[in-house]
C-alpha cells in the first residue's frame, strides 16, 4: 500500500498490524477452502486484535472508524484470506451501518452494542430463496404474529454469512395482519433457532453461509427493532462497500502472486526469468494500472461518503465503485492466471482460489443492471434538470 493512502500514523500502524494478521491467514486459506470450514481461528484473532469493533463508536468501547480506514483496512485483510474478510465484514459494515444511521430504540441499540463489544457477532439474514435478493424489494415469506407481549417468528433465511460463530441474527419478517416489514433481534441461543448446513458454493467456500431455520421462535416485544419498507429506499449505503474492498485486496494477492512466479520462473528456453519477458511485463503493468483505477475509485468515493452531510449524494458513485471493481477484478485475476499459465488451475495453486472468489463479487449487491439502470437515470435526471434551469 503506498503511503499516500495513509492520513494519520494511527491508519498506518492498524494497517501494519492488519497486514500481519493477513499474512497468517493465507497460510491457513487453502485447508478451510479445501475443507469448506469456517476459519474460527482468524476470527477469534481478529476479535483480539479489536477488529470486530473497528467501526463501534467510541462511546460503546470501539475504535469509531470511518468508512475510509474501514475499506483501507479491509482489502489489506482480504489479501490474507477472502472468506475470512467477507464473512467480518458484514459485521464490521453493519457495526458502521447502525453508527450513522441509529435506527433503533436507543436502549436497544446501547445494549447490544455493549455486547459488540464484549466480541458478539452479528449479521442481517434477510435473503430468501423465493424472494431473492432483499434490495428487490420482495415480501419476505419470513412471518411474525404478536401475541401478547412477545412476537412468534418462522421461517427460514439463506445465505446467512458466518453462521457458524453468529452471536445474534437481525432478521426481516412480514408482521402478520399487516404490510409492514419489521427487522427482529434474534440471540443464537433463542430456542427454536438453528443452522442447516447447506452451503456448497465453489466460491468463498470458508464463509459457510447456511441457512437459518427460524421454528416458532419465540422473543420479546422489545426485540422489533425497526419498520422496513417492503420497497427498500434508495439509501447511501457507504458500508457495503466493504464487499469491493474485500474482492479488491483478493486481487491484489493475485498480482503478487504473479509477480512472484514471474521473478522465480526460468524455462530452459531462457537464460533469465520470465519477469524480463516484454509481455509478461506489459501484463503485470495492466494489471497494475486496474488496481490503481479500483483503489483510487474506491478509496476517493469512502472518504467523500464520511464528508458530506447529504450522503444521498454518493448513492450514485456508491453503486458504480461496487460495479468497477468488482468486474476489475476478474480481469485482474485473469491476467495473473496468464502469467503463471497452466500451473494456475492447479488445486495446491492460490490463483485458481482467487479465480473462483472474486467471481461471488458478481452476486453480492447492488448488482450490474440495477447500478446501470441507476446510473442511467441519475446521468438523465441531471441533464433534465439542466435543461429546465436553462429553460427557466
Amino acid at each position: 500500500m503506498q503511503k499516500m493512502f495513509f492520513k494519520t500514523v494511527e491508519q498506518e500502524q492498524r494497517y501494519n498490524e492488519i497486514g500481519q494478521l493477513a499474512d497468517k491467514f493465507a497460510k491457513r486459506a487453502q485447508k478451510y477452502d479445501q475443507e469448506g470450514s469456517f476459519p474460527v481461528e482468524n476470527i477469534n484473532e481478529l476479535k483480539q486484535a479489536g477488529y470486530t469493533t473497528l467501526t463501534l463508536p467510541t462511546e460503546f468501547g470501539g475504535k469509531g472508524a470511518t468508512l475510509y480506514e474501514f475499506v483501507l483496512l479491509h482489502e489489506r485483510l482480504a489479501q490474507g484470506c477472502g472468506s475470512t474478510a467477507l464473512s467480518i465484514g458484514w459485521h464490521v459494515g453493519i457495526i458502521l451501518d447502525l453508527a450513522t444511521t441509529r435506527p433503533w430504540p436507543k436502549d436497544k441499540y446501547a445494549a447490544v452494542m455493549a455486547k459488540v463489544n464484549e466480541h458478539a457477532l452479528l449479521n442481517r439474514a434477510a435473503t430468501e430463496a423465493q424472494t431473492g435478493s432483499p434490495t428487490r424489494g420482495g415480501k419476505p415469506q419470513t412471518t411474525v404474529i404478536k401475541e401478547h407481549n412477545y412476537w412468534r417468528i418462522s421461517g427460514r433465511k439463506i445465505f446467512t454469512t458466518m453462521a457458524p460463530v453468529l452471536d445474534f441474527f437481525l432478521v426481516s419478517a412480514a408482521i402478520d395482519g399487516d404490510d409492514k416489514i419489521g427487522e427482529f433481534l434474534i440471540p443464537r441461543d433463542t430456542q427454536g433457532v438453528r443452522i442447516e448446513e447447506t452451503w456448497n458454493s465453489i466460491a468463498m467456500r470458508a464463509t459457510e453461509s447456511h441457512d437459518l431455520i427460524l421454528e416458532d421462535v419465540k422473543i420479546d416485544e422489545d426485540h422489533l427493532l425497526e419498520i422496513v419498507s417492503a420497497r427498500p429506499k434508495q439509501k447511501a449505503n457507504g458500508w457495503l462497500l466493504h464487499i469491493p474492498a474485500c474482492y479488491l485486496g483478493i486481487a491484489q494477492a493475485a498480482s503478487h502472486y504473479a509477480i512472484k512466479f514471474a521473478s522465480s520462473y526460468q524455462p530452459n528456453s531462457l537464460n533469465h526469468t520470465i519477469i524480463e519477458l516484454p509481455n509478461v511485463q506489459r501484463q503485470i503493468g495492466e494489471m497494475e494500472l486496474e488496481l490503481k483505477h479500483a483503489r483510487h475509485f474506491l478509496l476517493s468515493v469512502a472518504d467523500k461518503w464520511d464528508q458530506l452531510e447529504d450522503k444521498t449524494i454518493t448513492i450514485p458513485d456508491l453503486a458504480a465503485v461496487k460495479h468497477v471493481v468488482t468486474n476489475t477484478t476478474i480481469k485482474i485475476v485473469d491476467k495473473a492466471m496468464r502469467i503463471v499459465g497452466a500451473r494456475s488451475l492447479s488445486e495446491n495453486s492460490p490463483l485458481q482460489r482467487y479465480y473462483r472468489d472474486v467471481r461471488a463479487g458478481l452476486h453480492n449487491p447492488p448488482m450490474d443492471d440495477a447500478t446501470l439502470h441507476l446510473l442511467a437515470q441519475s446521468a438523465i435526471t441531471s441533464f433534465t434538470d439542466k435543461v429546465e434551469k436553462k429553460q427557466g
